[in-house]
């Protein structure tokens, strides 16, 4: 089942096999596409690697997480991505990317960050400006534009990045939320800049693109979310176009969870089943065993991170390892198990 083809809306992927967004810090400081996220991605769609989603990739220059982050804020931007997109295509590949907000976890010098509340991530941070309303509307904008230009370089799906403690997780966070206005409180507020976001993207994208949103399901700490409380939130915002949830977790506050091989496995079951919605869910997954019984599981896609760093040709192994037939890119045919 972990190469059987799966659809989503006009969206097919040839497996289940999917690269998650991994930060490789190698842009140039304004932003721009360096040979090197060329190479780092063609090489995971010549491996058969489902689906690659694109690293975090700010939407204002204040919302990257580095100077090094890739940036999606000025047209002059597209030109590169599209490179990417083009040599993925090629390779017969499918390629989303995450647009991306930093918030108060945003070490981009020449830039002060924003939160919802003006609360540093630790000591070794600088404490944020809380936002305005109208701040929040303007970012809702640039959400917006970078939608616009990742449809102009050709992407297959956009992934909305509400985890890991960045600006949209932070509004969604009541550990990170202290806000007493219309986006602060309870549960309806605390997501309402996710569904501001989501509405917006939406109006501007193909009606056929399937939109992801990220999201951190356990915030490790007791007054935090959990798996139960996230579904929650996603069911008052699902109806404005989410088509898939990537599961992640932790990243809010500097609180280190205990990783071990599919850790967030339950939560992203936990997610599908209060929500009716598909989940992408993974979390040290570095056997094609494991990755096929998550599939078995219920898990409609799997994420592999760390292993697709070792190894951009995984997915070829994994389908030798679990005696599935796959097609191999033809230059690579005599190293064929």
């Amino acid at each position: 089942m972990l190469f059987t083809p799966i659809s989503f809306k006009q969206l097919t992927l040839k497996n289940r096999v999917v690269m998650p967004p991994m930060c490789m810090y190698s842009a140039a400081d304004d932003g721009m596409v360096t040979d090197w996220h060329v190479t780092h991605y063609t090489t995971r769609a010549v491996g058969q690697v489902g689906l690659i989603i694109v690293e975090a990739t700010g939407v204002e220059p204040r919302g990257r997480i580095s100077n090094k982050d890739l940036g999606i804020w000025d047209d002059k931007h597209i030109a590169g991505l599209k490179s990417i997109v083009d040599h993925i295509h090629a390779q017969g590949g499918k390629i989303g990317i995450q647009l991306a907000h930093a918030g108060r976890k945003s070490e981009a010098v020449g830039s002060n960050p924003v939160a919802p509340s003006a609360i540093a991530f630790n000591e070794e941070y600088r404490l944020p400006t809380a936002l305005t309303a109208g701040e929040i509307q303007e970012i809702i904008q640039k959400f917006v534009q970078g939608a616009k230009r990742a449809v102009a370089a050709g992407f297959d799906t956009i992934e909305l990045h509400a985890a890991h403690g960045y600006l949209i997780n932070e509004f969604l966070s009541p550990l990170t939320n202290l806000r007493e206005d219309e986006y602060g409180g309870n549960l309806v507020n605390r997501v309402r800049f996710l569904q501001e976001v989501l509405i917006a993207v939406k109006q501007v994208i193909p009606k056929e693109m399937p939109v992801i949103v990220r999201v951190s399901a356990d915030d490790y700490h007791e007054d935090g979310n959990t798996p139960e409380i996230v579904a929650e939130m996603l069911n008052l915002v699902k109806q404005y176009g989410i088509d898939i949830i990537n599961v992640s977790s932790g990243a809010v506050i500097p609180v280190m969870p205990r990783a071990y091989p599919g850790y967030q496995v339950a939560m992203a079951l936990t997610i599908k089943e209060k929500t009716q919605l598909p989940v992408l869910a993974g979390g040290l997954i570095t056997e094609p065993a494991q990755a096929m019984q998550l599939v078995k599981a219920g898990i409609d896609l799997v994420y592999t991170g760390r292993e697709l760093l070792r190894n951009p040709y995984w997915p070829l192994q994994a389908a030798h390892v679990l005696q599935q037939e796959v097609e191999w890119p033809v230059q690579y045919l005599r190293g064929k198990w």
